[in-house]
């Protein structure tokens, strides 16, 4: 160990794990430590370049609370959660998308048919499909989780302090014996990503914007398939083609039709649309 220098070093901080060998833990931890070493070398980090590393990561923490997560923020604009969702998308299924910072697991059970926009100001749109598997067989009792912003481009849970639900805009719905999901809510707008905090820092100090196309979020799940998270995006609409966070893909851009064609599809609603938006998810098996 004393005769250790800059290009022993990484060996020897590989040999003081004891990790079982060959194991999937010890691929991805020498790869990281690998990796790393050789990023620094190669750019011979300064102090205060490594320091303005650590600093950053710190903050990245501070701001972080159960329900805004900045590190989330923060794979997101480097697309390395695009790049998972796109390793990890089973072959057949709906493509994977983005998280996002603000996703809750216990978001209210509401019924086919349910209305989620709480009364907001925008336009009320019917959102409807199926849920199959790679085989196009509807999956009967499949559970569609989605949440989204609201017509003016924001999420309750970023004005829980001016009094709104953090529930609003959010819920779960289970399929029907067909495979079909169908609520009303309103039309999302765009928006920035957190702007507040070091994530926002890093993309005014890389010229970025900060701008998401309009969306709504969904994890979908059935009995032993493979569960999927992803988002529906709208074609035509600002930002498709440039998304802060990577997240478009040309297989979850959506149409947007007139409201006149829900008259047709017979699906019973607490509200009466404005606007109609049809997307079919599909999951692939387990394993």
């Amino acid at each position: 160990m004393k005769d250790i220098n800059q290009f022993t070093i990484t060996e020897a901080v590989k040999k003081s794990f004891n990790t079982e060998p060959d194991s999937r833990f010890e691929q991805l931890l020498h790869g990281l430590i690998e990796h790393l070493h050789d990023y620094t070398r190669e750019h011979q980090l300064t102090h205060q370049e490594w320091m303005k590393v650590l600093m950053f990561l710190y903050d990245c923490g501070q701001i972080s609370t159960p329900e805004r997560h900045e590190f989330i923020l923060l794979s997101d604009v480097l697309g390395f959660s695009a790049l998972v969702d796109m390793i990890n998308t089973k072959g057949g299924a709906t493509e994977g998308s983005n998280l996002g910072p603000f996703y809750l697991d216990n978001a209210p059970r509401k019924p086919l048919g349910a209305d989620l926009g709480d009364g907001r100001d925008g336009v009320c749109v019917l959102v409807h499909g199926k849920v199959t598997d790679s085989l196009h067989k509807p999956l009967p009792g499949a559970v569609v989780d989605t949440w989204q912003a609201d017509g003016a481009g924001t999420y309750p849970i970023q004005e829980q302090e001016q009094g709104q639900d953090k529930m609003d805009l959010r819920g779960v719905f289970e399929a029907d014996d067909q495979g079909r999901y169908w609520y009303t809510t309103v039309l999302p707008k765009p928006y920035t990503v957190p702007y507040d905090g070091p994530v926002g820092e890093l993309l005014r100090a890389g010229n970025r914007h900060a701008w998401r196309p309009a969306h709504l979020h969904y994890i979908v799940r059935a009995p032993g398939m493979a569960s999927i998270t992803t988002e529906i995006f709208f074609e035509n609409a600002e930002y498709v083609d440039n998304d802060a966070v990577f997240g478009v893909r040309r297989s979850l851009l959506a149409k947007v039709h007139p409201a006149k064609r829900a008259k047709d599809l017979g699906l019973p609603t607490d509200k009466t649309p404005d606007a109609v938006v049809e997307f079919d998810f599909v999951l692939a098996p387990q394993g």
